[in-house]
Parts: C-alpha cells; structure tokens; sequence
C-alpha cells in the first residue's frame, strides 16, 4: 500500500514538472526561470535545496550522538550562511545581472579564471547530487525492499527525468508542493513521537551534560572535525552556485535579499524537527542504535510505531526533500557547463542549442554523481566533500575580489592553486588536522599575499564594479 502511494505521489510531482515546464522558452527560463521568483519563491526554493537527506537521515544520528555541538555545525551553519549571503553578497551580485557566480570571476579577473573556476564547481557538486542518490536508495531498500545498488541507479533516473523536462521553473514549483509535504509529515511524524514520551522534556532528561555543550568537549581531533563543519557549511557553501541560482532568478534585489533571510528561518526550524523525532525514537526505542546504521535511525522508527496512513505521509516528505534537493544541486552545475563552458567557446550558437545543451548536462552530471554514490555511503561524508573543494579553491578569490580593491588576478591564482594543494597534500597524507582547514588558510593567505606583492604591476579590472553600494 504505501509502495503505491509512492509511486502515485512520484507521478503528480512528475506532472508539475511537465506542467511547468511549458513555462520554458529560452534558456533563460530554464537555468533562472526568466527572473521572475517571489520573495517566497526564493525562500522555499533555497530551503528545499538545502533540506535534503543529511537533514533526515544523516544529522539525527550525530545528534543522538554528539549533543549540541553537532546542531551547531549540522543545523545553524546553513542558516548563518544564507544570512551571510543576504547581508553581505546578495546585493552586489544581483546588480552585476549575472547567470552563475563563474561569470563574475569572467568579468572580475579573465576568462581563463572563469573557466577554471567553473571546473573547480562542476567537479564539487556531483558528491552533493551523490548523497541525495544514496538517501533515495535506502529510502527504496526500507519501503519497497529494492537493493541500495539498484535504488541508486533508479533514484537518479527519476531525479534526471524530473530536472531535465522542468528546469528552474519546475524545481520552483514542486519545491512549493513539496515544502508542504515536508512540513506535513515531519510534524504528523513529531506529535506522534512526544504523545509517547510524555512531551519533549523526557527524551533530553537523562543526558549528560556534555551532551548540551555548543562546542566539543574532546581533544585536538574533534575540535578538528568540528572547525572543520564549521568551515564547510559556513564558508564553504557561501560561493556555490545553488544559493545563487535562486538570488539571480528572483524578480527584484529586495526579494532577493528577504527570501535568503527567510530561507535561513525555516531552515533553522525546520530541520530541528527530524533532530527531535530521531531523539525521542532512541529514547522509546534504544534497540533502533544496536544496528550500528544511524542513518536509518527515522525510517525504522516510523515503520516501527506509526500507522500506515502517517508512514504514507513521512515517505511522501522525504521523498520530496530528496526530490527538491536533488533537482536543484543538479540544475546548478549543468547551469555552470551551459553558462560558463560551452556559450563563451561555440561560436554564435543559437539560444535553442544551448537549452539543449544545458539540458543534456543534467544527464552527464548525474553520471557523474552516481560513481560518486557507488563509492561512498555515508551521507554526511559526500555533502562535506562537495563543499571541501570549493571552500579550499574559490571562496578567497570570490570574496576577496567582491569586497577588496587590490585583488588581483595573481592574487587569484596564487588562492586557488596553493588552497587546493594544500588541502590535497594534507588529505593524501591524512593529516591530524582536518585538510579543510590547512587549505582554506592558505587559500585566503596566498590570495592576499598574491595580490598584494603584484599590485603594482597588475591593473585593477573593472574598477568601477567595486564601487557599487
């Protein structure tokens, strides 16, 4: 029964992506939906990209087991992020009337940093599309009995379908259905839960009080880790072309602006629910950590106590965190190869072949994704390693060249080449200290340096750009 109501449930959000995809004309309708999103539009849309499987099937488990320190680092970095991006980046940028964030490394440094750059996030995202592939495939093994290998693969035939036909359009539109769905379920889910616990109180009373720090309480290896998150979640997701993607389409720089702020709500509360959920199952169920799998903490506990009707609703709200997830990380690179690899080296290509083109990059992208996802299992692990490159490579020269005059191309090369050296070197080697952040040190360290020892040579480029308030 609750097999059939998923593939039902699969079929409609198939159809609103057929539906909206009449919307799409040109190529600008696909990649920013002609730049026409609400203030709501864009917060839904950036919630349900970051709202994906970690939410679900990943943090729980680190929270059960970590205690507050893993909220910090799993829950309010994304929203610390978007705020930072609303204050500080979202205005600047959307002035500039850009695609992708690769175009202003074009118009900011050269066309050969564009290019790179573009490289560098392409090659970063297929980890992040690879999580989502991976929490679709326990999704299908724990309902429908399907091996993860062959979930895998389905998962990402049904994620290409859905992006392919619909673009931005469509991913606004089922990301406002399945917010809904969302929210429905985890809160169905959620008051089940605390009406057997006696409330939310019980389920925090017996823990130690270690498990309430904000920051580690061990030695020199977690602090590691946790700088690390920080580092990734905070800093590294500032340049990723998913959050601009949104910015961009949105009909005005104010509602730019307000949906990052209120994306940054809803993605703190919201994503505290399933943290709750997995909390008061382990404490109904302690049976639930014996398999050693803390990813499957929330599915095992819905098909353990709730009835069939409820089950049908949290399947439906994970599978559309997946879904929306999903949808947008594998929009936004295929933007990157249409935008910034293809149009500026196809001589006068028609509008029409690069829709096409960009389209045909969903599929190569999710190719891509799926050696990832056969390789690595851990859903945590893939969303820190898709933001590990572009945090050691593309955050210093990005920042830098919005806010600071003497950035320069030198500076630029120096940050992306040393950062990602750095950051390879010490992970070949399996440094104590995390590599995330020996490579974002040195990256903002040599892009200064770089910058500042070749100022008198370089010309600043676009100058008037920085001066924009």
């Amino acid at each position: 029964m609750i097999s059939f109501f998923i593939i039902i449930y699969l079929l409609i959000t198939l159809g609103i992506g057929f539906w909206a995809s009449k919307r799409i004309k040109t190529s600008n309708d696909f990649t920013l939906a002609g730049k026409n999103l609400s203030t709501s539009f864009v917060a839904i849309t950036l919630f349900a990209t970051w709202f994906g499987s970690s939410q679900i099937m990943g943090n729980p488990g680190y929270f059960i087991k970590d205690g507050f320190s893993s909220y910090v680092t799993l829950i309010l970095s994304g929203s610390i992020c978007l705020f930072i991006v609303g204050w500080f980046y979202a205005r600047k940028l959307y002035r500039m009337n850009l695609v992708t964030i690769n175009d202003f490394f074009r118009i900011r440094y050269n066309k050969k940093l564009e290019l790179t750059s573009s490289i560098l996030m392409i090659l970063a995202y297929p980890h992040w599309i690879a999580a989502q592939f991976v929490a679709l495939a326990y999704l299908f093994n724990a309902v429908i009995g399907i091996p993860i290998e062959y979930g895998i693969f389905l998962g990402a035939l049904i994620v290409v379908f859905y992006t392919y036909i619909g673009g931005m359009w469509a991913v606004a539109y089922t990301d406002m259905v399945q917010s809904i769905m969302i929210l429905l379920g985890l809160n169905i889910v959620l008051i089940e839960v605390l009406s057997k616990t006696g409330g939310i109180l019980p389920i925090f009373e017996n823990k130690p009080t270690e498990f309430f720090y904000l920051v580690p309480t061990g030695g020199i290896d977690e602090w590691s880790d946790y700088i690390a998150l920080l580092l990734a979640f905070i800093i590294g997701a500032i340049p990723v072309q998913e959050i601009y993607q949104r910015v961009f389409s949105a009909k005005s720089e104010r509602s730019a602006r307000n949906g990052l702020f209120l994306g940054a709500i809803l993605l703190v509360i919201i994503t505290s629910i399933p943290l709750i959920i997995g909390l008061g199952g382990v404490y109904l169920y302690p049976e639930l950590l014996k398999d050693g799998n803390n990813q499957d903490i929330i599915p095992s506990l819905v098909n353990t106590m709730t009835s069939i009707p409820i089950q049908i609703l949290f399947y439906g709200a994970l599978i559309s965190a997946i879904l929306s997830t999903s949808s947008g990380a594998m929009l936004a690179p295929a933007t990157v190869i249409g935008e910034n690899l293809i149009k500026p080296y196809a001589n006068k290509i028609s509008d029409k072949r690069l829709l096409l083109y960009t389209r045909l990059s969903v599929i190569l992208v999710a190719l891509a994704s799926c050696y990832f996802a056969y390789d690595d299992t851990d859903i945590i692990r893939l969303v820190e390693a898709s933001l590990s490159l572009i945090l050691v490579c593309l955050f210093a020269p990005f920042t830098f060249g919005l806010f600071w005059k003497k950035a320069n191309t030198h500076g630029a090369w120096a940050a992306i080449i040393i950062g990602g050296l750095t950051w390879l070197f010490c992970y070949i080697f399996n440094s104590r200290i995390d590599p995330t952040i020996y490579g974002t040190i040195m990256s903002c360290t040599s892009m200064l340096l770089g910058s500042m020892l070749s100022f008198k040579k370089a010309k600043l480029k676009n100058d008037a750009l920085l001066n924009i308030k």
